[in-house]
């Protein structure tokens, strides 16, 4: 159920949603909602939201938001997202939170998956 003042929803491009679809399934076991050629929705990943079909990318160095991803085993989603066809933009690197990187899936969307430091 949304609440009021709250982020409930983002929008991405994507050159190619199928490509997009069957990455996120393959590298996050996201599932989609089809609503015609030109739009993919997709829910219960911590925020809804969706694909456009668009020649256009969401990268931080443009000035797009960055979403992060939080995972307990940072090395295994990192295969996870290598093995499904992502692109890493920056390797595994250690910040004042803990450890992160940074990819792109395959219609060029950047994001970033973060992790607890090592103890």
């Amino acid at each position: 159920m949304p609440v009021h003042a709250t982020l409930d929803y983002v929008e991405f491009p994507a050159r190619d949603l199928d490509a997009t679809k069957r990455f996120f399934a393959a590298a996050f076991d996201w599932t989609f909602d089809d609503y015609g050629p030109d739009y993919i929705a997709f829910a219960n990943q911590g925020l809804d939201g969706g694909f456009y079909r668009a020649d256009l990318q969401a990268r931080s160095e443009a000035g797009s938001a960055l979403l992060v991803f939080y995972s307990t085993r940072l090395e295994d989603t990192l295969a996870k997202v290598e093995a499904a066809g992502g692109t890493i933009l920056k390797p595994v690197f250690e910040f004042p939170g803990g450890r992160r990187f940074h990819f792109a899936e395959p219609s060029g969307n950047e994001f970033a998956v973060w992790s607890d430091p090592v103890a």
